[in-house]
């Protein structure tokens, strides 16, 4: 497996220090503390807790984990959603399952030792960057927190990669008469309004992800993302360019007939839309590669801080990397299971098919690009 979006080490954090607000789901007082009256929440690892049977039990008496923008259809976390419920009998509820990357920071930042902050963050890289740089993640590695490779985790584990993909076309063959294979094919007049993205840039890691690949397809780099706002400001002003917010709906419904996201979501709509006679095809653009991680990481003042650790251990073991695969996405520990013997060879084989190695940022490059989309993204769709 090629490997996908290394990041340079992160020098700043701490560990938490507070224990934590009890859920309100009937937790006793010692919820999040072991036999030995130590805390969860400043459990750099399993070890650190007494083991993962200790985490367990406590995780369990909080009973309940919050996540939030985890829709069920988005890299199979549907399935993640119900083997973490059935292996342990903790209740994962979802809020805001369509949020953004940025909706998790801000519920994070807004909600600082309330029963209602989200436990658990998945986090497009540059927000989880962010997130970290801000002090808003806790420490905390999980048991094959080695196996990933280093340029995929924070050297402090405030977060570390699970899952990854490509930035792709889709496109309903049904209703396009010769869909579009690279970024040149999107700015043909044959496409008027049928362009969109799943989101706004400033806050959807995929959207953020599209505006670098075009950069990357129109002579610019992983230092010059300007030439991606200037392809959509063509888009835009050509008419190709849709402001419609693109999901499963939108799709059946003829509104975004042409998507560029990640390609396991893509993939994944070719399988939903095959029973309904949509004919969705998926292509990554050859002229503008662009790959990228999704970061997991643990709130600094989750309020089931237990059940957040081992939520992470279920991520990354054999059964949640899997699972991840079989959801089009590629697993961090994509390379180690491989070796070890633990990989779903199945659906390995179904994931969309790349050549090449993919061009990969730095973090200080995708901060950079953060700021530049920030500044240029709404006037280059508003000419």
């Amino acid at each position: 497996m090629t490997e996908i979006l290394p990041r340079s080490a992160v020098l700043a954090g701490g560990l938490v220090a507070a224990i934590f607000v009890l859920s309100a789901c009937g937790a006793g007082p010692d919820a999040s503390t072991n036999a030995d009256g130590e805390s969860a929440a400043t459990a750099i690892d399993a070890k650190d807790f007494g083991g993962m049977d200790a985490l367990v039990k406590a995780a369990k008496e909080e009973g309940t984990l919050h996540a939030i923008a985890l829709p069920r259809d988005w890299a199979n976390y549907g399935a993640l959603i119900d083997g973490f419920e059935k292996k342990y009998g903790i209740k994962v509820e979802v809020e805001n399952p369509d949020g953004t990357s940025q909706d998790e920071i801000n519920a994070v930042t807004s909600r600082k030792g309330k029963d209602r902050a989200p436990d658990v963050l998945d986090l497009g890289s540059s927000f989880a960057y962010s997130a970290a740089q801000q002090g808003l993640l806790a420490q905390y590695m999980v048991a094959d927190f080695i196996d990933i490779p280093d340029g995929q985790k924070d050297a402090m584990s405030r977060w570390y990669n699970g899952y990854g993909g490509y930035i792709s076309i889709g496109c309903d063959a049904n209703r396009v008469r010769t869909c579009p294979t690279t970024f040149k094919d999107l700015l043909k007049p044959e496409y008027k309004g049928q362009v969109a993205l799943n989101g706004n840039p400033n806050k959807s890691g995929s959207a953020f992800g599209s505006v670098y690949a075009a950069a990357l397809a129109n002579g610019g780099s992983f230092d010059y993302i300007q030439p991606g706002l200037d392809f959509f400001a063509k888009l835009k002003k050509n008419g190709n360019y849709t402001p419609v917010q693109s999901t499963s709906a939108t799709i059946m419904k003829g509104q975004t007939p042409i998507v560029l996201d990640w390609d396991y979501l893509n993939a994944g709509y070719t399988d939903e839309f095959k029973s309904k006679g949509l004919d969705w095809q998926v292509t990554v653009p050859e002229d503008g590669k662009f790959s990228q991680y999704y970061s997991q990481a643990i709130n600094e003042d989750a309020p089931h801080p237990a059940a957040a650790r081992l939520w992470e251990e279920y991520l990354f073991s054999a059964e949640g990397q899997n699972l991840w695969l079989k959801g089009y996405a590629r697993p961090a520990l994509m390379a180690a299971m491989e070796k070890d013997g633990t990989l779903d060879k199945t659906a390995a084989a179904k994931l969309p098919k790349v050549s090449g190695t993919p061009r990969i940022p730095t973090e200080s490059q995708l901060g950079y690009a953060k700021d530049d989309i920030a500044q240029g993204w709404g006037k280059a769709v508003s000419r």
